[in-house]
């Protein structure tokens, strides 16, 4: 006996089928299914059956469904079993007894056959033969058709995509056209399917009606969408106007589908006449730590260590020929050690910063990622807004005077802190571009951090700064230690020079959430402490970003989101960057929006991982647990708890343990009280409390 999902939900038994009525035991089995050899939880089962209004005896409910489906399966000849496990239950299944895991299982063994293309189209073709029809028409289930239906659709249309770059590295074209005739017209959106059927058009000598498809999708995308086609179909439709022989389809490079490794035609560069050769120098795994100054955006809102929402924070602006300009790093051969190339933990590759934009791939090719770079040159931070006082007064430190004292211990330059989000990485970097003719040998940013957030050992760090200054030319340098974790990272770096023997020891930037005063007090320095935006700050971030047409036209919208945010640079960033994709969107409905659930929707739908609420996890993730606590209790409770109550009355929360949290960024400084947690933060806190209740209570 075989379970069939991929399709109406049925039981099949050789070539007899029978498809189950819609009914609460179908969607009950349905959940079960789609999750087999995992526990599902009864609360999640309640809902995948009744729906987010469920009835008031949904638990035992739940188990006279478990008993029907157990009185089916019997009656079917069934012989697996339904198991009751803590909180829920589990269904036990194979590939050869349900299609969903013999699809997965057909598709993985497909990717292990990428040297021979034409056995990997077989597996393919044999794994989507399994699809039998509209996912689950039979089951009336809201959740499931919501949450579960899309990603399995998603499964399905990247094999058959994988399916039509086989056939056109085959050169069966004709073959494709099939394929992507039904594609192209049931998923208009996808424009990979457009391209890849323009590219078979033309590649069968259908130039006219390559242009006319191409024109079709052109006004799809913005009559229906409001954006243009991608780079990569642009650059498709100009050679297929010029006439350009594509060249052949060439070997197989590695792709990812649902986590395994699977192959994908390598690039087929289409060579553009007079357009100059640009280079990815580095890829680097995106976060928001900090969160990124992009091109279109005031970098002062921006931030952390490479960190990107679509376009990487410190891309180098491209002169007219398209090539990159030379920076002072380059002129005086301050050159960074190569990093190891390594698959990022993290989330999915953005360029690097300071790297030269790259011409977005032609159709089927991927770049294999590479570990960020430790050091680089500091980048430029393009468009930067506001911070104007700040940046000033950091540009007049770094290009001061060394300060007196003995060689082998130079004090730290500047402490640039404050909270996860805030500007403190595009603040430095703006400056030190800035003050960059004060530094002849040259500007290195170091990241003190991993992919992961993990910090790395100062050991390391130390050789690879070490090896850095080792090629820098005369005269002094400009560290900037970026995503400081704790002193001890910072304190051998301030003497490296020095122990060296050669002249002064470099000037230090260290950017870090925390408020290292225990460095300050025994090296010395200058401490630039980061808060929220001004008022009058966010408003000009909004109109770098989205335009003065845009913003001026609804400057009380503008003000709205801008509160809506928290002036705070991240949720900005983030909130601009959903904006420039949505052009046709007015302020004041943006406003409205935003304000109905500002942390779920300061998030990058095609990037989740670029979230205020990500960001702010991943703040609260490096505290001490008991740290954690207390700030949670602090963010649950009123406003009162931070109140000064004196040496004789401290609260809930010792002054100590605040202290501690301020020094982390977490706390702001009043009024009212010593203390305040900004909105998006507390907020952020809560939501996450009633979620974890929530699974508790399940369990």
């Amino acid at each position: 006996m075989r379970f069939q999902l991929l399709g109406p939900l049925a039981l099949a038994d050789g070539p007899d089928t029978v498809v189950l009525q819609s009914s609460k035991p179908a969607n009950l089995l349905a959940a079960l299914l789609l999750h087999a050899n995992s526990p599902v939880s009864a609360e999640y089962l309640q809902r995948a059956i009744w729906g987010e209004e469920q009835p008031a005896t949904a638990r035992a409910a739940l188990q006279t469904c478990v008993l029907r489906l157990r009185r089916l399966f019997s009656k079917h000849g069934v012989t697996t079993a339904i198991d009751a496990v803590p909180g829920g239950y589990r269904i036990t299944a194979a590939p050869s007894t349900l299609d969903l895991l013999g699809f997965r299982d057909r598709v993985r063994r497909a990717a292990g056959l990428d040297r021979d293309p034409e056995a990997e189209l077989c597996a393919l073709r044999d794994a989507l033969s399994l699809w039998q029809g509209a996912l689950l028409a039979n089951v009336r289930s809201v959740v499931l058709h919501r949450d579960e239906v899309p990603r399995l659709a998603e499964e399905r249309l990247r094999a058959v995509e994988r399916v039509c770059d086989l056939l056109l590295g085959l050169g069966r074209c004709g073959e494709a056209l099939v394929d992507l005739w039904t594609a192209t017209r049931v998923h208009p959106g996808h424009e990979r399917f457009h391209e890849q059927l323009i590219e078979a058009l033309y590649r069968s000598g259908r130039q006219s009606q390559a242009l006319a498809e191409y024109r079709r999708v052109k006004g799809f995308l913005l009559e229906e969408l409001g954006v243009d086609p991608s780079p990569s179909l642009r650059r498709l439709e100009l050679a297929v106007l010029r006439g350009e022989d594509l060249g052949p389809a060439g070997p197989a490079a590695p792709r990812v589908i649902r986590g395994e490794t699977a192959a994908l035609p390598a690039a087929r560069p289409i060579t553009v006449p007079d357009a100059a050769p640009s280079t990815v120098s580095a890829v680097t795994p995106s976060t928001v730590s900090d969160a990124a100054s992009a091109p279109a955006q005031g970098a002062a809102s921006a931030t952390g260590p490479g960190a990107a929402t679509g376009t990487a924070q410190g891309v180098s602006p491209v002169t007219a020929q398209g090539a990159s300009p030379v920076t002072p790093q380059a002129a005086s051969g301050v050159v960074a050690p190569a990093p190891t190339p390594v698959l990022p933990q993290g989330g999915p590759p953005a360029p690097a910063q300071g790297a030269a934009p790259a011409p977005a791939p032609a159709a089927g090719t991927t770049f294999a990622p590479v570990a960020a770079p430790r050091i680089e040159p500091v980048p430029a931070v393009p468009h930067f807004t506001g911070r104007a006082a700040e940046a000033a007064a950091l540009t007049a430190r770094l290009t001061a005077p060394p300060p007196p004292g003995p060689e082998d211990h130079r004090p730290l330059t500047v402490l640039v802190s404050g909270a996860p989000g805030i500007g403190k990485s595009a603040l430095a970097q703006h400056a030190a571009r800035l003050a960059r003719d004060a530094f002849p040998a040259g500007q290195l940013l170091v990241r003190m951090t991993r992919a992961d957030g993990e910090p790395r050992p100062a050991d390391e760090v130390v050789a690879d700064v070490a090896a850095a200054l080792g090629a820098a030319g005369d005269g002094r340098a400009l560290l900037i230690l970026d995503d400081v974790v704790d002193a001890d990272q910072v304190r051998p770096l301030l003497t490296l020079r020095g122990e060296a023997g050669a002249g002064p020891g470099p000037a230090v930037v260290v950017t870090s959430r925390m408020g290292l005063g225990g460095l300050i007090a025994t090296h010395g320095g200058w401490v630039q402490r980061l808060t929220t935006f001004t008022e009058a700050e966010s408003y000009a971030l909004l109109l770098t970003a989205l335009g003065a047409e845009r913003v001026e036209a609804e400057p009380r919208a503008a003000h709205r989101l801008a509160a809506a945010c928290g002036h705070f640079p991240a949720a900005l960033r983030i909130l601009t960057a959903r904006l420039l994709t949505r052009p046709g969107l007015r302020l004041a409905d943006a406003a409205d929006w935003l304000g109905d659930d500002p942390l779920a929707r300061l998030t990058l739908t095609d990037s989740p991982d670029h979230s205020v609420s990500g960001l702010f996890d991943r703040a609260l993730g490096r505290l001490d647990p008991r740290l954690s606590e207390a700030f949670t209790h602090l963010a649950q409770g009123p406003p009162t708890l931070l109140d000064d109550r004196g040496p004789d009355d401290e609260g809930p929360v010792p002054e100590a343990v605040r202290e501690q949290l301020a020094d982390a960024g977490l706390l702001e400084d009043g009024p009212p009280g010593p203390y305040r947690i900004h909105d998006l933060l507390r907020a952020h806190v809560r939501r996450t409390a009633r979620i974890r209740d929530r699974r508790t209570e399940k369990v």
